[in-house]
């Protein structure tokens, strides 16, 4: 009888335990970087550290290379609550107007003046507007400095962007700012550009060396021209909806470790930087350092444009200026 009420005891714990392991929330993990990419590494980590706090309570769960979806689709999904955590960059430019203010060419200086924005205008007049569309930045990681590559000449001034078919993200002020250049830029999921460009549907693209090289753009680009033109930030995002209804001490763990992450993101962004370029080069790709006075000097009509189309706009992008004095 002892026996048998054990093996029932040792059952039923076993089933419990099955049970729980069942029951353990998923947090689905969104973003189109490929494995090595910036993306890839900062969404890892932040798993990482989160599932050593949640313990039984929820798992991060990270899917990359656009497993879920590209940009735009994932901003839905996290509407719908099909997805938790998203990392969208560029595209919530077309979300929430006022995030167009990091489509603005030669804005951010460095990192240090990041962080005065993000604090000065971010969190206040920015972040905002992204919940009254449904979602909620948890935290601001990085996307990184963007640089053009082509197969057809290196870029010195705009005037060589003349023709040039340039994929571009999904985001509607990045269109104006080549448009403006005089390139032919047209929105591409990431995940397309690879044969765009080995097939020469596009002749180039642009965006930050940890994009280049894990994407293995290289392997199909000859020249790169290192204009740095937009810092584009990401963004930890959430849908509000589903956000709400998580536990209050899982969306502590989560919110706080996406902003500690952020840390590390930076530490491995600027590494990148120093590092990367070699291994674009290594491959056969010419670069060349633009005039970037060129390039500022043909940027006025988008800041223009703007401060006209989108309300409130201007404020924010004198207070951002401001605090890089």
């Amino acid at each position: 009888m002892n026996t048998t009420r054990t093996l029932l005891g040792a059952f039923s714990a076993c089933l419990f335990a099955a049970t729980a392991a069942v029951a353990q929330t998923e947090i689905k993990f969104g973003h189109v970087g490929e494995p090595g990419s910036l993306f890839a590494q900062s969404a890892d980590e932040f798993a990482k550290r989160a599932n050593a706090k949640l313990g039984s309570k929820a798992k991060v769960v990270v899917y990359g290379s656009s497993q879920l979806g590209g940009d735009k689709e994932l901003v839905q999904k996290l509407k719908l609550g099909t997805v938790d955590i998203a990392l969208p960059s560029t595209v919530m430019s077309s979300e929430a107007d006022l995030f167009g203010v990091f489509e603005m060419p030669y804005l951010v200086k460095d990192r240090k003046h990041m962080g005065r924005i993000e604090k000065d205008v971010f969190w206040p007049m920015i972040a905002p507007a992204a919940e009254k569309k449904g979602l909620k930045v948890i935290a601001v990681w990085e996307n990184g400095y963007r640089h053009i590559t082509n197969n057809k000449r290196p870029i010195n001034t705009p005037e060589d962007l003349k023709g040039i078919k340039l994929r571009v993200p999904e985001g509607k002020w990045r269109v104006k700012m080549f448009q403006t250049y005089g390139a032919n830029p047209s929105p591409m999921k990431f995940s397309e550009v690879f044969t765009a460009l080995q097939t020469g549907v596009m002749d180039g693209q642009e965006n930050p060396f940890t994009q280049i090289t894990s994407a293995k753009f290289q392997e199909v680009q000859k020249f790169i021209s290192l204009t740095g033109h937009v810092y584009t930030p990401a963004y930890a995002t959430v849908g509000a909806k589903k956000w709400a209804t998580l536990p209050p001490d899982v969306r502590k763990i989560l919110e706080d470790t996406a902003k500690e992450t952020q840390a590390y993101v930076y530490q491995v962004a600027e590494k990148a930087e120093t590092e990367l370029l070699g291994t674009i080069t290594a491959a056969g790709v010419k670069s060349n350092v633009p005039n970037k006075d060129a390039f500022v000097a043909a940027s006025k009509p988008v800041y223009e444009e703007f401060a006209k189309e989108v309300a409130g706009s201007k404020a924010v992008i004198d207070k951002a200026i401001a605090l890089g004095k």
